[in-house]
């Protein structure tokens, strides 16, 4: 069994409330986004949390942001998170160096379903900065390998340059996760395959009965990964897809992140397709 501790943070007291945390480590990753781990100054702060929650990340005098949690959920007093500075807040963000303080909340949203792929091959389709509510996955398959069938890993990225964990790519393969790294335009070091990810479920022999599809990044790109999963008879109810996007509170009560009858940050912000069918790849709805 996972070692994993879902928390319900909305269930305290007090689900607003952030604590205060100190910045151990900054990694960079790719031009404009780095990965900072996190540890609560207050130890007796309850930790742990499941691959694809997230955290609410504060900063005083510029605000909070939702940012998925990266790092193995089997070690949860480090908590890693892959950060793009793409608004005021994550560039502010970007700005803090090793020893800086920040407020963190959480950890809130539905995880992915580890337990329900335990027995069963695990495809795992990420785009971009997508592998990093991804990344929680595929550690946790490392560390409990026979629980699951084949684990494939697809991921693609604009460069070589936009790759994330890369370093981290030879030990998962030793692990036994199988690897497809795609880029959409190489340059002279790179030598991989070169095409849109979602190409690659032409080069992968699947078994649709026993097969679960886990999907994060651009919304085009999970568009054609649903496609391609359901071409091959992969039900709609064995694909999960991550909806992050536009979550402020991450409670359900700001209503930002509404998405049809269903709030992201409550609800999700990991669905099954079968649940956002009706609505998914619409900007307003």
């Amino acid at each position: 069994m996972s070692t994993t501790v879902l928390l319900d943070r909305a269930a305290t007291a007090d689900p607003m409330l952030p604590y205060m945390a100190t910045v151990r480590a900054i990694r960079p990753e790719a031009y404009g986004i780095s990965t900072f781990s996190l540890e609560y100054d207050d130890a007796s702060v309850p930790l742990g949390f499941a691959p694809g929650q997230f955290n609410m990340i504060c900063l005083p005098g510029f605000g909070e942001v939702a940012i998925s949690i990266c790092s193995d959920p089997n070690s949860p007093k480090i908590m890693e998170h892959t950060i793009r500075y793409a608004g005021s807040v994550t560039r502010a963000i970007g700005r803090l160096r090793v020893g800086d303080s920040v407020g963190m909340r959480g950890p809130y949203g539905t995880p992915w379903p580890m337990q329900l792929a335990e027995g069963k091959d695990l495809m795992i389709v990420s785009g971009g900065i997508g592998l990093a509510p991804l990344r929680p996955v595929i550690l946790e398959a490392l560390h409990r390998r026979s629980s699951f069938g084949r684990v494939l890993v697809l991921y693609g990225g604009r460069t070589p340059q936009d790759l994330l964990y890369t370093d981290e790519f030879e030990k998962w393969q030793n692990g036994g996760i199988e690897m497809y790294v795609s880029v959409d335009r190489a340059d002279e070091t790179w030598k991989g395959q070169v095409g849109v990810i979602p190409m690659a479920f032409y080069r992968t022999r699947l078994d649709h009965r026993n097969t679960l599809v886990f999907s994060c990044g651009p919304e085009i790109m999970m568009r054609f990964v649903i496609y391609e999963a359901m071409a091959r008879r992969i039900p709609k109810e064995a694909i999960y897809v991550s909806m992050e996007r536009n979550m402020k509170c991450a409670i359900g009560f700001c209503g930002h992140c509404q998405l049809g009858p269903v709030f992201i940050c409550k609800n999700g912000p990991i669905f099954r397709f079968s649940q956002v069918e009706s609505f998914f790849g619409r900007e307003e709805f």
